[in-house]
């Protein structure tokens, strides 16, 4: 797995090398000589057989005590395997080396492991094997000096450049096999190299902490390290890496993401300090301290105990700097500190990158089997593979024109959409078709009316409810005016017009609302009958039903309509089977390209390069062949296909029926387009209207706290009044002083809390009784039924006119500069359809709660202004 480091404060990681079994690639090679070569070959060769065996037997064996000697073997079986792949070829055919199983394990997943006969994969574990070796001596350094931390970085680095050689060169060769681990894919390389570049990163920020740099630059090298490490993390969270790896390696490599993202804040904090930029010290700070809070919470579980001091003390220190901070912040700057969303990204400066391993592990050099393979064989194959690359790419070109140049053509002629419209297979532009598709889905234009009738629905609850809002009003006003004018001067408290001034303008307002809207509603109507002929082509199912069809000709000279069409049809086939065979062949290019394999004859061949290269180019000729007979067919067809459409289309008149199916696609369009203008205009008023009902029933609910308090009132000055006429009055400053009544700017508070019941006059002796019609108990005015036709708005009532019955101007509902709506209410805010019910009708009227039971009474909501103003986003809805 991985090795831990204890040197130094902040532990690091190793990687274990991978394991394999015993092989003996010693006889298989020197057979391949023997018989392919002969045994005074085989004899010559001896000693680079013995030396490939060797190293493999160094390879099966526990890794010793000297690692550079054991990072020198394996650089060396490395280039030694290049030359053997070379000059033996090991695969399963049966004519080469098929006797060779190359088995290595998983280094993380001790179970799993891979078995190929292939030598890429002999390759790709020796690679890995030299990245972990590399690791293993950085780790060994003693990194509490100056110069170990060098050289440990020194070995992280080369770690990296083993592992970026491996993603590059190896590991997809040694992936394509059915048997493989997932150590070896280019993901988990990625993932290493990105490893050791944070700690050979972390090194140099030690030596940069030790050196007593200054805090801008430990902070661009603190957060590279930390660039690094949330790089490597996230490639272990994706597949396929996930759950591959114990969590004890995603808690360290996470929060060491976090720390180092802490330190850079840290030092970057310190930096700002400084320069007395206090505000942004702060935000960073802060970023740092939640970072590590995060990592902890989230990765504390198998962390080394020496990560989590790091990061406890790297904590304490920020907490420290924080405090200071904002404590110099909140006396001396008082700046305003801005969040950490809104910072840049801090700097961060990489001051090291993978070691090029081309160098060390180039093979051009290696003398191993040298009298096997001339030394320019790997150019030679190089020079083959370019050339094959030209004839495929130019072959590749050819067919793409080829299939291009067919489209165009089809095109200029209308086909085969004038085929496909004489079937009877109607089709609609992609972008028309959609945008018909959605209007249907919404109703189309015959569910207008359903949406049109829902306006008058939602105005006429509007309506009732302004006409309930105010004859409640007017009912209190009316019960206050008789009572003032039966007892006089002893009638002491406000008129109820000096009170009621507030709702009642506002009902004025919401009155002139409703015209205007009732207006645009008109409007609307009138629209969707004016065009309910041009938007009447949208309700057709399938819309392509209204296109034109491509019909026959009603006389013919000779009836040879289907042989025209037939003819035609089986031109377009045969165009159509031309293109199949064209993937076809560009597919056997590129199959061809993958199993040419010429490295076999080259090792073998003793002639020239070029003769070779020539005869195996021809294996390609009978393909670029076919390439030219099937674009020369296409051409002929072609021009047969396009004096067959002339005939075509004189004989089914396809010039008309191309002009009827324009103008068809053109009237479409027009219904969309004044479809979606009344769809909008509708909803815009639907919006309006729900916005509307709120703000009156907030005003109705007002209104009825308000009669209700009035009420109460009423009955305590009754009393009083009673007993001042009775003679029975107590002289206890009970007259007009003594009563406060609310008002749209007095107090909420109701003048007694637990009022008394009224006195019954028939137990007064003399009482004067006031006549039975003046007064009555206080009850909530019933309210109208649904199906109640309501009076038209602005008609004279037996009572006097209501306030708001005025003429309206400006914009129908009011601007909302200042305000904001409320949210809907539960009771009121829900739409008056489909199946809508509320609660001021075809209900019975709620009646307020017994006094002893409400005991203090909230502020009367008639009081306080309206928070409900109609949306400004509406404006759009009153379009002529």
């Amino acid at each position: 797995m991985a090795s831990p480091s204890s040197s130094s404060t902040n532990v690091m990681l190793a990687i274990f090398e991978k394991k394999t079994v015993s092989l003996d690639l010693y006889r298989p090679l020197r057979n391949y000589i023997v018989f392919n070569y002969s045994e005074r070959e085989a004899q010559n060769l001896e000693d680079d057989l013995q030396t490939i065996k060797q190293y493999r037997s160094e390879i099966e064996r526990v890794p010793g005590d000297s690692l550079p000697a054991r990072r020198d073997m394996l650089q060396n079986y490395y280039k030694a395997l290049c030359a053997v792949e070379s000059r033996f070829p090991i695969s399963p055919d049966k004519d080469h080396i098929n006797s060779v199983y190359f088995t290595w394990y998983d280094t993380f997943k001790i179970k799993q492991k891979a078995v190929q006969q292939n030598i890429h994969l002999e390759k790709a574990a020796v690679l890995f094997n030299l990245g972990a070796v590399h690791s293993q001596m950085g780790l060994s350094m003693d990194r509490s000096a100056v110069e170990g931390r060098r050289q440990a970085s020194h070995s992280f680095i080369a770690a990296a450049g083993a592992f970026a050689f491996l993603r590059d060169n190896v590991a997809m060769k040694a992936s394509m096999s059915t048997s493989t681990t997932v150590d070896m894919s280019v993901e988990c390389a990625g993932m290493l190299e990105r490893l050791m570049l944070a700690q050979a990163q972390e090194c140099v920020f030690e030596n940069t902490i030790a050196k007593g740099s200054t805090p801008g630059v430990c902070a661009k090298i603190s957060r590279q390290v930390g660039i690094y490490y949330e790089e490597a993390l996230a490639a272990l969270n994706v597949a396929p890496l996930t759950y591959h790896f114990d969590k004890g390696w995603l808690a360290h490599v996470q929060l060491k993401a976090a720390l180092f993202y802490a330190e850079a804040c840290y030092r970057c904090g310190m930096e700002l300090h400084e320069k007395e930029e206090i505000a942004e010290e702060i935000a960073r700070l802060k970023s740092g301290i939640s970072a590590l809070s995060e990592a902890k919470k989230s990765s504390s579980k198998g962390a080394a105990q020496q990560l989590l001091d790091a990061i406890n003390k790297l904590d304490t220190n920020l907490n420290q700097n924080l405090a200071r901070a904002v404590k110099e912040n909140d006396r001396v700057y008082l700046m305003r500190v801005p969040q950490a969303s809104s910072l840049p990204p801090l700097p961060a400066f990489a001051m090291v990158k993978p070691m090029p391993m081309n160098d060390v592990l180039d093979a051009s050099k290696e003398k191993m089997f040298a009298s096997l393979v001339p030394d320019n064989s790997a150019k030679a194959l190089s020079r083959y593979t370019e050339m094959v690359d030209d004839v495929i790419r130019a072959q590749a070109e050819r067919l793409q024109q080829g299939s291009e140049l067919a489209r165009v053509k089809l095109k200029e002629m209308d086909l085969p959409d004038s085929i496909l419209a004489l079937e009877g297979n109607l089709t609609l532009p992609v972008a028309l078709k959609e945008d018909v598709d959605a209007v249907q889905i919404c109703g189309g234009p015959a569910g207008l009316e359903a949406e049109l009738q829902q306006l008058n629905d939602l105005k006429r609850v509007n309506q009732e409810l302004l006409i309930q809002t105010e004859e409640l009003l007017q009912k209190e006003a009316t019960e206050d005016a008789q009572f003032r004018s039966q007892f006089g001067t002893r009638w002491t408290r406000p008129q109820s017009s000096t009170l009621t001034k507030n709702l009642l303008d506002r009902l004025n307002r919401f009155a002139g609302n409703l015209k205007q809207a009732a207006e645009s509603d008109t409007r609307i109507e009138r629209s969707v009958r004016d065009h309910a002929a041009l938007m009447s082509i949208l309700d057709s199912r399938p819309i392509e039903s209204a296109l034109p069809t491509l019909a026959r000709p009603i006389m013919s000279l000779d009836a040879n309509e289907d042989a025209i069409a037939g003819a035609l049809k089986q031109s377009l086939r045969q165009l159509e089977g031309l293109g199949a065979q064209r993937a076809g062949l560009e597919d056997m290019l590129k199959e061809m390209k993958r199993k040419d394999d010429i490295l076999p004859k080259l090792m073998t061949s003793t002639g020239s390069h070029e003769d070779l290269f020539r005869k195996e180019i021809t294996k390609y000729d009978h393909i670029c062949e076919e390439i030219s007979k099937n674009l020369e067919a296409q051409e002929q067809l072609l021009l047969q296909i396009q004096a067959q459409n002339v005939d075509f289309a004189s004989t089914f008149n396809l010039e008309d029926y191309k002009a009827s199916r324009e103008r068809t696609y053109k009237q479409i369009e027009a219904a969309i387009s004044k479809y979606q203008e009344i769809k909008e205009n509708i909803n815009e008023g639907l919006k309006f209207y729900v916005t509307l009902q709120d703000a009156i029933t907030n005003v109705k609910q007002q209104g009825s706290d308000f009669v209700m308090t009035r009420n109460m009132q009423c009955r305590e000055m009754m009393d009083d009044v009673q007993r001042q006429m009775s003679g029975l009055s107590f002289q206890e400053n009970k007259g007009s002083n003594g009563y406060t009544y609310p008002s749209a700017a007095q107090s909420h508070q109701v003048p007694r809390s637990n009022p008394q019941p009224p006195a019954d006059p028939a137990n007064i002796p003399n009482a004067v009784r006031p006549p039975a019609s003046t007064y009555q108990p206080p009850h909530q005015p019933a309210m109208p039924g649904y199906t109640q036709n309501p009076p038209p708005y602005g008609a004279p009532q037996p009572q006097p006119p209501p306030p708001y019955n005025l003429q309206a101007s400006g914009p129908p509902y009011p601007p909302t500069q200042h305000q904001q709506q409320p949210p809907p209410s539960h009771e009121y805010g829900q739409p008056a359809y489909p199946g809508w019910r509320g609660p001021y009708y075809n209900a019975p009227p709620q009646q307020p709660a017994p006094l002893q039971q409400q005991g203090s009474m909230p502020q009367p909501p008639y009081t306080v202004p309206s928070p409900y103003h109609l949306p400004p986003h509406q404006s759009g809805y009153y379009r002529q």
